[in-house]
């Protein structure tokens, strides 16, 4: 079952209440501040980003921040919830550089070579987000000088996975942040 059938069900509504609850938490803010995990990620300011599983929004404001005016910011989910509340708290924001949709991120349908960054940022793992799938579409919407930025920086497999699809190069770790850069082919 994928993540939008499984936001429909019952079981699936209230995991994802009691999931959103906690990622909007004190204790969440206080020990992975965004604005200082979002400085690890190769993102310069003006550039376009695609912000992918963006949930509740808690990386989305100080982000569309750090791009500033002039940058502009695509946060996408599968969940309709999420869209609609990260699209309320940017809107109570005042940003005008965001962008927020719903959709697949293993089929954006955004135009190839568009995004100067990517951020998957507590998204992966999970077990319905298959990385073959994934690594190809995140690498088609990147331009070519683009970066793929994730975060947790999990140990062992997951940059060794990006790494061996033979899309991206690990370019550095800071903060917690794996930064890529996209490969060209």
């Amino acid at each position: 079952m994928d993540t939008e059938s499984f936001s429909k069900t019952r079981f699936g509504h209230f995991f994802i209440r009691i999931l959103a609850a906690g990622m909007e938490s004190r204790f969440r803010y206080r020990f992975f501040p965004p604005v200082k995990i979002l400085q690890g990620a190769d993102i310069s300011k003006a550039g376009s980003v695609l912000e992918l599983g963006c949930g509740t929004g808690f990386f989305t404001i100080p982000l569309a921040q750090l791009i500033g005016e002039r940058g502009s910011l695509t946060s996408m989910d599968v969940v309709q919830e999420s869209v609609d509340l990260v699209s309320r708290k940017v809107r109570e924001a005042k940003l005008n550089n965001v962008r927020v949709v719903k959709g697949n991120a293993m089929d954006t349908r955004l135009d190839a070579c568009s995004f100067d960054h990517v951020l998957l940022f507590g998204v992966i793992p999970a077990p319905m987000v298959p990385l073959n799938r994934l690594l190809p579409e995140i690498h088609r919407v990147l331009k070519v000088e683009g970066s793929l930025a994730i975060w947790p920086q999990i140990p062992g497999w997951l940059p060794q996975a990006i790494v061996k699809s033979g899309l991206f190069t690990l370019s550095s770790r800071r903060n917690g942040v794996s930064n890529f850069k996209r490969i060209q082919r």
